[in-house]
């Protein structure tokens, strides 16, 4: 990394950041906490994910499972985390809560290295939990922390994405005395003020002390990285109905693991359609509708069909069970679906409304 400027004496830097973040910080939830639970829950929502977002499911999930141990004991916690997305996070949680009944009796460990080998556990993670809880002086460095680091050290070669190489800068700047408020300053620094294209600078308390703000080059530092293009996956999603219900499955794999789901094909079979091993037919029936969705991972394009129900398709008309369940689309968001879904449900519901409206105008009209 090539350094223009010294940059602001730590020091200096930490007096005026933790003076702006006590007079400016958001209120938020988990602020203020210093419970290791309700501070690795905030963690792990917050990854990939908006505050505003976050705020409701955190309340919701603490109402559910106020403890570790509670947690450990449910048998899912996806039905609360549906819509949230990025599911593996909800997964590892609860793999986690486990494991920390299990080794060290229901409390979030205190070492680095116990915390790491938790499962969804990585070294920001792990950083921010234990200043933040337990007050321990190690640094964080997410993407708005080594975007900060960047600019006020005008590191001009620096790769944000390289966040190790960041590491050392950051332990060398982290409050011995408020470790976690600290680390939460930076980050609020980067969401708010110190922004990816255009800086707020004339806000930021460390104007002065910014070496790239004093060469002229806040703008231009850190370098963006070119996008990768994004994986654009079409599936076939079909809506089974029977007796005003419609068909939700759920499995262990797939694209929609652990969630409740309408069946889906990602292949195209001439002799038959297959979906989640259940029979569809020997066509698709008519496509009702196209839903696009965003995913953490790639962007997904759901072609809508109602396929008609043959006789011979026992799995598919079987009663409710584990893997299977027959619900009422007004009632579909009522379980642990994905955000997909959600939109497909609700496109399904509108649809039947719509033509709920027609049908009653239909038999309203006078004859002619």
């Amino acid at each position: 990394m090539t350094r223009k400027k010294n940059g602001p004496a730590p020091r200096a830097l930490r007096q005026r950041l933790l003076r702006w973040f006590d007079r400016n910080k958001r209120e938020m939830p988990w602020r203020g906490t210093k419970d290791p639970y309700r501070v690795w829950l905030s963690e792990i929502m917050l990854q990939q994910t908006r505050v505003p977002v976050v705020v409701p499911y955190y309340q919701r999930f603490l109402q559910a499972y106020p403890t570790v141990k509670k947690l450990a004991r449910a048998k899912s916690v996806l039905r609360l985390w549906a819509g949230l997305g990025y599911y593996q996070r909800a997964r590892n949680l609860h793999r986690a809560a486990k494991e920390i009944v299990r080794k060290h009796g229901g409390r979030f460990p205190k070492r680095l290295e116990d915390a790491l080998a938790l499962p969804g556990i990585g070294p920001y993670t792990a950083r921010a939990i234990l200043s933040i809880a337990y007050g321990q002086p190690v640094a964080v460095v997410d993407g708005n922390v080594a975007r900060v680091l960047v600019r006020l050290f005008c590191l001009t070669e620096a790769e944000v994405d390289n966040r190790p190489a960041l590491q050392p800068l950051a332990e060398r700047l982290v409050s011995r005395r408020r470790p976690g408020d600290f680390n939460q300053a930076l980050m609020e620094l980067g969401s708010t003020i110190c922004l990816p294209k255009i800086p707020r600078c004339t806000l930021c308390p460390l104007e002065r002390l910014c070496a790239a703000r004093q060469a002229g080059v806040e703008k231009k530092i850190p370098h963006r990285q070119k996008k990768r293009p994004r994986p654009r996956l079409e599936l076939k999603v079909f809506v089974i109905e029977r007796e005003e219900k419609v068909l939700l499955v759920r499995e262990a794999g797939g694209y929609f693991s652990g969630l409740w789901h309408f069946p889906y094909t990602t292949g195209r079979n001439k002799s038959g359609i297959r979906a989640n091993g259940y029979e569809i037919g020997t066509g698709a029936g008519r496509r009702v509708a196209t839903v696009e969705h965003t995913t953490t991972m790639r962007d997904l394009v759901l072609q809508v069909y109602q396929p008609p129900v043959r006789a011979g398709n026992r799995r598919a008309v079987s009663e409710s069970n584990r893997h299977t369940r027959w619900v009422r689309l007004n009632r579909v968001q009522r379980l642990g679906v994905g955000a997909a879904t959600r939109k497909v449900a609700a496109l399904l519901q509108e649809k039947r409304r719509k033509q709920q409206r027609e049908d009653v105008a239909g038999r309203q009209r006078p004859a002619s």
